[in-house]
């Protein structure tokens, strides 16, 4: 929570019990930052909430309540408004102490969590030997942003990965790369088995076209079910290939490194998770397959849809194996948040295996675990994006062409400006724009919506985009550059001075980033540190335009040289949270 509104909800819960009782002691002042400037900072409604059971008017509730409130060593003296709102005001003073404390605090004065957790983000778990395409996009970048955001509060974070790296399919892919590429079952040495896309259609051609094909596919899965050493190497090449090309992805998406635990890592457990269900009565068998009955759900007939366990032939299915990664993640892993950013699409099946986790008595009140469910990236048809044939886009192609048209754009400005640059300044802020562009449009949207996707928009220097934010930040280093300034020897003793409008409104945004974190740390939307970042761009360039800086007298100028450096600290952090760099130029 932001430090000033701990301070006033505790200064207002004081008054509540000096103007009411002790029965007041703990209730929820209902302040909150006001909605319009107009009416201050902050704005109780706690009047209008507890006036019927006094038996008196909100405003005269309200009223009394100002009268024990003590707030002078942070605001000017509160405001009773309308019906009974209490507006408050900061203090400049107080203000001006807060921008000082903030610029000496390597935190920016973001403190860490009171009850830190061991949190498990599982991301972005793609199937292997399929290529990443499009739909890979959104769980890899909120996930990761997610993760990096409840670590810098504090919280001990386990990134996983849940790859499909086990199951009926890979009988194809292992008879594929037996038969097409026997070198690779008899060397150490890495091989280049070619495009992986290209590689997948080539097997599933072949099980779709050959009947002998489909026969040895079938039997190397029961081989790989055995544990056939051959079959587990060809496996394991198969498994190999597919993360070496997902790594080379990561890196440019700039993902941080996670844990890769696949399907088949809990593949030795899932007879356990069978065990424990019939111990806890929960198993029942229905045409020979062993289920849990699902309470809410019904089938077509109404009657309770049944979630199965273990099939009929013996085998298991994605259930089975996420309800093993449950068990073990709070028996092992010992996690008190799991986090599953993954499609709207998988609500009910995690709902599902949620459900039966509870009422097998795993997951308990001192452990969440939490579906972060996200839309569809759709194309300018608002279809799920595809190329012009139809097929869906990779996410390699993506990013090249994010990076490309990046470029294009940066030497059209580049000619216009008449600057000359080297190929690798180019090169490097191409791809960064690009890359940056991409993601931050993704994590810009509320995560439970779909969204157009659009390369014109997402690479605008104007509006709430990646391009707009690193122009901020590029800005101040410009000033930095300027006026041969060192923002690390600005001195701790210098002075703060907040005297035009803008000042104030942009040092007020500056405070507030660590309450805008802790809702993101509470409903893992980070489209909200986005438009905070948005708007302290904004508030940023409004200051640069109406205040001079570098030519500003004394003490006046290194005031404004610190707003401008914590602006630059703020954007860093806050793009750093979301998996983006800033550039020094541009």
């Amino acid at each position: 929570m932001n430090a000033t509104l701990e301070k006033l909800k505790h200064k207002f819960e004081q008054a509540l019990v000096a103007a009411f009782g002790a029965d007041y002691a703990g209730v929820d002042p209902i302040l909150v930052p006001a909605s319009n400037p107009k009416f201050g900072d902050y704005q109780s409604n706690i009047a209008l909430s507890i006036n019927k059971q006094l038996g008196q008017s909100p405003r005269t509730t309200a009223e009394q309540l100002v009268k024990h409130l003590n707030v002078s060593d942070l605001c000017e003296p509160p405001a009773v408004a309308g019906p009974g709102f209490i507006n408050l005001i900061l203090k400049t003073s107080y203000l001006e102490a807060q921008i000082k404390a903030a610029q000496a605090d390597p935190r920016i004065g973001v403190a860490t969590a009171k009850n830190p957790k061991r949190t498990i983000v599982d991301y972005p778990s793609p199937n292997i030997a399929k290529e990443m395409h499009v739909g890979h996009l959104r769980p890899a970048v909120i996930g990761d942003s997610i993760a990096r955001i409840l670590e810098f509060l504090g919280h001990e974070v386990l990134r996983i990965s849940h790859v499909g790296d086990w199951g009926t399919p890979f009988g194809m892919l292992i008879v594929h790369l037996q038969q097409a590429y026997p070198e690779a079952l008899r060397t150490t040495e890495t091989l280049d088995l070619g495009d992986l896309s290209t590689f997948y259609r080539q097997a599933k051609k072949r099980f779709d076209e050959d009947e002998n094909f489909r026969e040895a596919a079938r039997l190397a899965v029961v081989k790989l079910q055995a544990g056939d050493e051959e079959t587990l190497l060809a496996w394991k090449i198969v498994c190999a290939l597919s993360s070496r090309a997902y790594q080379v992805i990561y890196d440019l998406l700039g993902i941080a490194p996670f844990i890769e635990r696949g399907e088949s890592f809990y593949n030795l457990l899932l007879p356990g998770v069978v065990q424990a269900l019939e111990a806890a009565g929960l198993l029942v068998e229905d045409q020979g397959a062993k289920c849990v009955f699902l309470e809410g759900f019904t089938n077509k007939e109404g009657n309770p849809l049944p979630l199965i366990i273990q099939k009929s032939d013996g085998g298991y299915n994605y259930a089975t194996t996420d309800l093993a990664a449950i068990r073990y993640r709070l028996q092992v892993d010992k996690a008190q948040r799991v986090i599953y950013p993954v499609g709207a699409e998988q609500t009910n099946h995690f709902t599902q295996i949620f459900q039966v986790g509870r009422r097998a008595g795993w997951i308990t009140d001192d452990v969440e675990f939490i579906h972060a469910p996200f839309g569809l990236v759709l194309g300018e048809d608002s279809k799920k994006l595809k190329t012009r044939t139809g097929e869906t886009v990779r996410l390699r192609d993506l990013l090249d062409e994010a990076i490309a048209r990046a470029r294009d754009d940066l030497e059209a400005r580049l000619q216009e400006e008449g600057r000359q640059e080297t190929e690798e300044f180019k090169a490097a802020v191409a791809q960064a724009v690009g890359i940056s562009a991409v993601k931050y449009t993704d994590l810009s949207q509320n995560r439970t919506s779909n969204y157009t996707f659009s390369f014109d928009k997402m690479l605008n220097l104007q509006g709430n985009t990646a391009p707009y934010l690193m122009y901020a930040y590029v800005r101040i280093q410009g000033i930095s550059r300027k006026g041969q300034i060192n923002f690390a020897q600005l001195g701790a003793d210098a002075k703060i001075l907040l005297t035009e409008e803008t000042e104030l409104a942009l040092a007020k945004h500056l405070l507030q980033l660590s309450e805008v974190l802790g809702y993101v740390e509470a409903d893992l939307l980070p489209n909200r540190l986005c438009q905070y970042l948005f708007e302290l761009s904004q508030k940023f360039n409004q200051f640069y335009d109406q205040c001079p800086v570098l030519s500003a007298a004394e003490p006046i100028r290194t005031s404004r040289l610190v707003l401008c450096d914590l602006t630059a600290k703020t954007l860093k952090l806050g793009l750093s949270l979301l998996g983006i760099s800033v550039i020094e130029r541009m």
